[in-house]
């Protein structure tokens, strides 16, 4: 049996070999409170009625109580009771079912949608958007018909009534929802707490690689928490979790921000939160915090298209680095040699920013990379410039790049006042984790930049103190975990 329980009014509603994961009834479930104890079951409550004080309705206030996770919550429940508690989604969910419309999905005037699905192809936009909305086993939506079709009606449905194909879809769809795990399925030992890693398929430079994360949830299970990927499409599955890692390239415009802040809506531990991300993600407030805080860094000028090029350049130097306020993976990040070739940059720039930042050029061979956690150092590296390039990668045409090499050391073989620095600018930012960029040279050391969301894999970071690594940051949510929680371990 996995580590879902289906809670069902009867058991003739749902058979136990219709399903893989245990099926319990709801009264079993409401007369046993010690139930599961030490363990964090996820809960499907299939109840024939979710009514305000229906035993549907207790299970799901009590598996709270308890520290299960359950869908449906009470508040969707109570959400889900009267049109007038629901209204207010319904303008989104219009825009999304015309979008699905316009993109050749069959006009309908109802769907069924079951954990998040729709049973007809084309309503894939509508159905996450619900889902995200209701964290329902599944929905009954009517659409009225006309000139601009929209949704009348939102019901629950009960598992028992579903029939024939609606009820294979149902099924379908539950095993669906339930599948995909990086932990081994013969661990024995029940999870304290689990842990959701955010990942996009897409990415070609995620900031852990999928060999590195199942490192991850291995060193994870030994220490009592499960490890689980979940992907962009993901968020209404994301209150089933105790805590977010993401480990997909953040970005305040795309689903990393809105999975920051539903974690931290929900009172979940996340790494990044949405503070870190808006700090790091611009360059031209890490500018003034660093001045601010007196750390050293390379002269830097924050302007605007107003700005008078040829001063900037006789006060900072040429060649010059331009970066765009907001970029990551060194892009839109600019060696300019010339005024002519910073008067042109600059220029094609403004067309996607307000501000520009022009920055010292510091050639090294090297950047020093210093990992911090919980505003405690972890990891020093050395990032080495691609070959025959100023930077650490070379980005190529379609998407193509080059990296340099690297060197890991552990924290007390590092400088100790290259460490020191990046702890320092990390603290600066939050208590999360953190990898500063630091140029070492005969005049001292100097921040680059500090970056949310830094690499770790194994054979990098991880490379010298290999699973402490993992170790470390599964500690750092653990700590939180039990504060939040009262160190009741559930």
């Amino acid at each position: 049996m996995s580590d879902w329980l289906v809670l069902v009014e009867q058991a003739s509603d749902l058979a136990q070999t219709e399903t893989p994961h245990k099926v319990m009834t709801l009264g079993d479930y409401l007369a046993h409170p010690d139930l599961f104890a030490g363990r964090r079951p996820s809960l499907i409550n299939l109840a024939r009625s979710y009514n305000y004080q229906s035993r549907g309705y207790y299970a799901s206030l009590l598996a709270e109580a308890r520290g299960h996770r359950v869908i449906p919550s009470v508040q969707t429940m109570v959400q889900l009771g009267a049109k007038t508690l629901y209204e207010q989604s319904l303008p989104e969910l219009n825009v999304a079912l015309a979008r699905d419309l316009e993109k050749g999905a069959e006009p309908a005037t109802t769907l069924l949608i079951a954990f998040g699905k729709a049973q007809f192809a084309g309503y894939e936009r509508f159905s996450r958007l619900l889902a995200d909305w209701f964290r329902t086993p599944v929905l009954e939506v009517t659409i009225s018909q006309g000139a601009k079709p929209e949704v009348s009606r939102l019901k629950p449905v009960s598992f028992k009534t579903l029939k024939d194909d609606r009820r294979a879809f149902a099924l379908e769809a539950m095993e669906a929802y339930t599948r995909g795990r990086w932990s081994d399925p013969r661990q024995k030992t029940p999870s304290r707490w689990s842990l959701a890693v955010l990942i996009d398929p897409a990415e070609t430079m995620p900031p852990s690689d999928e060999k590195s994360l199942k490192s991850l949830s291995r060193v994870a299970e030994k220490m009592g928490v499960s490890v689980e990927p979940i992907y962009p499409g993901d968020l209404a599955k994301l209150a089933e979790y105790d805590a977010l890692f993401i480990r997909a390239t953040t970005q305040i415009d795309n689903f990393t921000y809105r999975f920051a802040t539903r974690a931290e809506q929900e009172g979940m531990p996340v790494i990044d939160d949405t503070m870190s991300m808006i700090r790091c993600t611009n360059k031209v407030y890490l500018k003034e915090i660093l001045a601010k805080a007196g750390l050293p860094s390379p002269k830097s000028e924050i302007f605007d298209a107003r700005a008078k090029l040829d001063d900037i350049a006789l006060r900072i130097g040429l060649p010059l680095v331009l970066k765009a306020p907001d970029g990551s993976f060194s892009r839109q990040v600019h060696k300019v040699k010339t005024l002519d070739e910073l008067t042109s940059r600059a220029r094609e720039m403004f067309e996607d920013t307000a501000l520009l930042l022009a920055q010292e050029f510091m050639p090294t061979n090297f950047d020093w990379r210093i990992v911090v956690l919980g505003g405690k150092p972890l990891i020093a590296s050395q990032y080495k410039m691609a070959r025959g390039h100023w930077q650490i990668i070379k980005h190529g045409e379609n998407g193509k790049f080059e990296e340099g090499g690297f060197a890991t050391f552990r924290i007390e073989d590092a400088p100790s006042d290259v460490v020191e620095l990046g702890v320092k600018a990390a603290r600066l930012i939050g208590d999360g984790l953190y990898g500063v960029d630091i140029k070492q040279n005969d005049s001292g050391v100097f921040i680059i930049e500090i970056n949310d969301n830094p690499n770790l894999t194994n054979t990098v970071e991880g490379a010298v103190i290999k699973d402490e690594m993992w170790k470390a940051l599964i500690e750092w949510y653990a700590a939180r975990l039990e504060k939040r929680m009262g160190g009741a371990g559930r």
